[in-house]
């Protein structure tokens, strides 16, 4: 039972990303006034005539909404295609469903709102075949080459605080004394004297006393003063990368921009002695952007092969985590890209993209991660060959 549940939600998962990049939902809605529609016998309604006219109307304005919601390269393509669509929309627009309407008679205003399903495929060989690119020979079409890798956070270092405390402190001592001596002397002195028979004695007496006493006041007065300081410095986290295997994306790249019109190219047939596609990945491993020596050689091996374009990009995924609504895994994976001409003494970005994040589901995380993948690799080199088409790049 739980290998049949597992063999369902992949069905699903693939299911979804299939139509997903095939058809695709929207809705459009129009305002139509439908006073000049009313015949004499007419009631104040709308009729049906009107109120078909609105309906196509409003499927346009979804084809629009699509467009302008895929972004301003795309929006630009719609341009170049609408008149194709206003004849045949029977090969763009599969189906269609009114969702809601209203008609306010007393405006004779009707409002109808429609959702759409649009043949994707359709409408991007329209878009192709009326590029510049589409419209030119075999010959006169331009070479594109292509270096993107995908990668996944394998570890993150990061640093504590480094804190520096400082602290001063000063005192301040005064000291004050008083000395004071008391000295006294007292004297006593007595005289006497005696007469036996024939002779006198005389005799006296002296005493001296010295008092001496002495008092030492003294007052000491203290200031003490203390100032505290210091900085903290923080680091920022260092990443390292893990590469994933791109050989399935390689071809998802190659599809696309060779349904652009495009003469694709793959990196590993234009390797030389300067440019290696191993120094690529290993800068993309252990940072976000190329080293200087690494687009030089780039540059000069496109170059000296001939190739004008060079689509360079990450594809960076995220962790995996629970889909809420449909219960399996998910899968994050975010786009940097953009496209170099390397025609010039000095390359020019041409086009780019990003960032910008694609998902993916499935039963498990590989699958998920593939989704993803796929999904990311397919949406950003469609993008990028819309942004060259509406440039007039061929």
């Amino acid at each position: 039972m739980q290998v049949i549940k597992y063999f369902v939600a992949f069905f699903v998962s693939f299911a979804c990303v299939q139509a997903g990049a095939q058809i695709q939902q929207a809705r459009g809605q129009h305002v139509l006034n439908y006073k000049e529609y009313l015949g004499v016998f007419d009631k104040k309604e709308a009729p049906p005539k009107a109120k078909q006219i609105a309906q196509q109307e409003a499927m346009l304005k979804a084809v629009e909404a699509y467009y302008a919601e895929a972004g301003q390269a795309e929006s630009s393509s719609f341009d170049a295609i609408r008149s194709k669509v206003l004849e045949n929309q029977g090969r763009y627009i599969l189906d269609s469903t009114v969702i809601a309407e209203e008609d306010d008679k007393n405006d004779l205003k009707y409002t109808v709102v429609v959702r759409v399903s649009l043949n994707v495929a359709n409408l991007r060989n329209a878009v192709q075949a009326n590029s510049a690119v589409g419209r030119a020979a075999e010959t006169e079409k331009s070479m594109l080459s292509f270096v993107f890798v995908s990668r996944q956070m394998a570890s993150e270092k990061s640093y504590d605080d480094r804190v520096y405390k400082k602290s001063e402190e000063s005192a301040q001592v005064s000291t004050q004394a008083r000395r004071q001596e008391i000295s006294s002397l007292k004297e006593k002195t007595s005289e006497g004297e005696s007469v036996k028979r024939a002779q006198v004695d005389t005799h006296g007496s002296r005493s001296q006393q010295q008092d001496e006493s002495a008092s030492l006041e003294a007052s000491q007065k203290a200031v003490v003063t203390s100032e505290t300081g210091g900085s903290t410095t923080r680091k920022a986290s260092e990443a390292t990368w893990r590469l994933l295997p791109s050989a399935n994306l390689n071809q998802v790249f190659v599809s696309a921009f060779s349904q652009a019109g495009y003469d694709v190219v793959e990196a590993a047939m234009v390797e030389s002695e300067k440019f290696k596609v191993a120094d690529v990945e290993a800068d993309y491993k252990s940072g976000n952007d190329l080293q200087s020596k690494t687009l030089r050689a780039i540059a000069s091996s496109m170059k000296d092969n001939g190739v004008p374009y060079v689509a360079l990009g990450t594809l960076d995924v995220g962790l995996a985590s629970k889909d809420p609504q449909t219960g399996l895994m998910r899968v994050d994976v975010t786009v940097n890209a953009k496209v170099w001409d390397v025609t010039k003494a000095i390359p020019r970005t041409k086009a780019a993209v990003g960032p910008v994040t694609y998902s993916g589901v499935g039963p498990n995380e590989g699958v998920a991660r593939g989704n993803a993948l796929k999904s990311a690799a397919s949406s950003a080199s469609q993008e990028l060959s819309s942004r060259m088409t509406t440039m007039g790049i061929r």
